[in-house]
């Protein structure tokens, strides 16, 4: 028995250690990649970063290209050692106290066999550095792109870059980035990142116990091919984006033109504007904080971000909403006299005929004539209560885009106002308001507001006859057969598309015989409506929107100019220049409106407030 008992020990001993051999032949040399994980402690990966896709206008003129950004960086383990650290300093341009400091913070921010020593190295640093470069052990360079502009035009529609924020470090899906890479902040750089930024590249060199490269890795068996971004063929025109801009100028406001066809954005512009090289990632520390605290704000997009109560303009909607409702025929009149009474509430309206008719109503802008129709929807017997008739209401206002964001593909749009019966109830009590407490919306005031590329949407919308595409600036990527599905589609008003022609012809009448006659164009039959947005917090707005030709709509537009007051006075005439400068380009009528363009060119409307207050070198060449 006991030498049974040792034969048992002796032959498990014997497999216990023929398992453990073939096991270390397994690792040791069938299986390569314990050997390649073991490698990987002395292996340094250097990141070949990819050229960000470039942007171009609509007829291809070169928007943003790219600069080079050299980083200098350390490979880890950090070891230096017989370096001439007073050298390194001079042509680094630093004092020694100043390397200390940066090899210290290297060392405590070392991540996957590299540390950054010092971003964003200048040109001639770099070409002087590059030179003797091989003279300082366990340092090399690192070449990343940032962005420079063709234009001081556009900058936010087109956006810039930023280095990626430890938020977004944590929650990326693809584990793209790595910290101290860059991606797209605003416009359409943020919004086509994924299509500009490419894919990076990775080189794997040894690395001796000094951090000193010994050579490629295995003959580059794991470096991975760098592939550059997808160029960007945007639906602007500089030019007249640039043109809008000059119009736009010391002015608060912003302008939208678009191709009601094809929902392409002709011109994107927010006022004030900046120049965009000072926030590309070299010059916006300089002028981050002047901007910021500059009280006009000229980082806020307010063409996409900003909403405001529509005033007038909004009165074609609501004749179109009123006709398809029934609340109105295209025969309908009502009588005004100069105002609108509500109980004890007076609504002011313009001075114009008594009889008002559908037409004359658009051309006059009879508030009085909107606050009937919308009464007649609020209380029509097809409805059980006000709450019904005015989910009703919002259905239609809802498929012209209006208090919802559109998609478009520019950062960051805001939904706009558009209240739902909640918060009437929240506001009033259940089942206590009604049409008398929310009149104003019928005239584009109240709990309503639109952001100036869904004004310019609307335009573009009954320019249509009933539908849309949604707004977007991207007309082409490359090596794309197509662009994003959803801005190729047609979406529908809930308004028939035979009550359009009565509202476009008081539109056609705006600047023929009413509100802005005084500054229609010669040959160029412009569909239009001014409108007056009152202002709580200074002079009111002033805001126009409208189509030309009226029959064959080649452009929509949007205009507002914030305490600006009469849309006539300012927002009408810049939205009139732009068509012109559009559809006439070399026709313009340089003897009968040289004097109202220079005019608005010259004018300052910035409020008194603000004017000392700005840093213009945020907006110089």
């Amino acid at each position: 028995m006991r030498d049974n008992r040792s034969l048992y020990i002796y032959f498990g001993v014997v497999l216990v250690g023929v398992i453990f051999i073939l096991r270390l032949f397994q690792i040791q040399v069938l299986d390569d990649k314990y050997a390649n994980a073991a490698d990987r402690i002395s292996l340094r990966k250097q990141t070949v970063y990819p050229q960000r896709g470039l942007i171009f206008d609509r007829h291809e003129n070169l928007l943003v290209y790219n600069d080079p950004l050299y980083d200098l960086m350390l490979s880890v383990p950090i070891r230096i050692s017989n370096i001439d650290t007073a050298s390194f300093c001079k042509l680094l341009e630093i004092d020694r106290a100043e390397f200390d400091k940066r090899l210290n913070a290297a060392k405590r921010n070392s991540f996957r066999g590299k540390a950054i020593f010092k971003k964003n190295i200048s040109n001639l640093v770099y070409a002087r550095l590059q030179e003797r470069l091989y003279e300082f052990k366990g340092f090399f360079f690192e070449i990343r792109q940032d962005r420079n502009y063709k234009y001081n035009s556009a900058a936010h529609l087109l956006g810039y870059l930023g280095e990626v924020s430890r938020k977004q470090l944590d929650r990326q899906v693809e584990e793209y980035y790595e910290q101290g890479d860059f991606n797209g902040k605003k416009g359409v750089e943020r919004f086509y990142e994924k299509e500009l930024r490419g894919v990076k590249g990775e080189q794997y060199f040894y690395v001796d116990k000094h951090g000193l490269d010994r050579g490629s890795y295995k003959d580059k068996k794991l470096d991975k091919e760098v592939v550059d971004g997808k160029n960007l063929y945007l639906s602007i025109d500089i030019e007249l984006q640039k043109y809008g801009e000059k119009l736009l100028a010391n002015k608060l406001g912003s302008v939208v033109a678009i191709e009601p066809s094809t929902g392409e954005i002709l011109a994107l512009i927010s006022s004030p504007f900046y120049n965009p090289v000072k926030f590309n990632i070299q010059n916006r520390g300089s002028y981050y904080n002047a901007a910021i605290n500059d009280p006009t704000k000229p980082i806020f997009n307010r063409a996409v971000s900003a909403p405001y109560p529509p005033g007038s303009t909004f009165k074609p909607v609501m004749a179109l909403v009123g006709l398809q409702d029934g609340a109105i025929t295209k025969n309908t009149y009502f009588g005004c006299r100069g105002y609108y009474k509500l109980g004890r509430r007076t609504i002011a309206c313009h001075y114009h005929s008594y009889n008002t008719s559908l037409q004359k109503s658009i051309a006059s802008s009879c508030n009085t004539y909107y606050c009937n129709i919308f009464k007649n929807m609020m209380q029509s017997g097809k409805y059980e209560n006000t709450e019904e008739a005015y989910n009703s209401w919002r259905r239609y206002m809802r498929s012209f885009g209006i208090g919802g964001e559109l998609g478009i593909d520019v950062s960051v749009e805001s939904r706009g106002w558009l209240r739902d019966a909640a918060y009437y109830d929240r506001m009033y009590g259940e089942d206590k308001w009604s049409y008398a407490r929310i009149i104003s919306l019928s005239f584009g005031q109240g709990e309503l507001g639109l952001t100036p590329v869904q004004m310019a949407n609307v335009a573009a919308t009954i320019a249509n006859r009933g539908h849309y595409y949604i707004p977007h600036v991207v007309r082409r990527i490359e090596n794309q057969d197509s662009i994003p599905t959803k801005y190729v589609v047609k979406n529908h008003t809930l308004v028939d598309p035979k009550h359009f022609d009565a509202v476009i012809q008081g539109m056609q009448q705006v600047t023929r015989t009413g509100t802005a006659s005084a500054i229609a164009i010669k040959g160029i039959d412009i569909a239009g409506k001014t409108g007056t947005v009152q202002n709580p917090h200074g002079k009111n707005h002033s805001a126009y929107i409208a189509f030309a030709p009226a029959d064959n709509p080649k452009i929509a537009i949007a205009v507002v100019v914030e305490e600006a007051g009469y849309g006539a006075t300012w927002a009408a005439p810049i939205a009139h220049l732009v068509i012109e400068k559009y559809l006439s380009p070399d026709t313009l009528e340089v003897s009968s409106r040289a004097s109202l363009e220079k005019k608005i060119i010259k004018s300052n409307l910035i409020p008194y407030k603000y004017r000392t207050q700005r840093d213009m070198s945020l907006y110089a060449e």
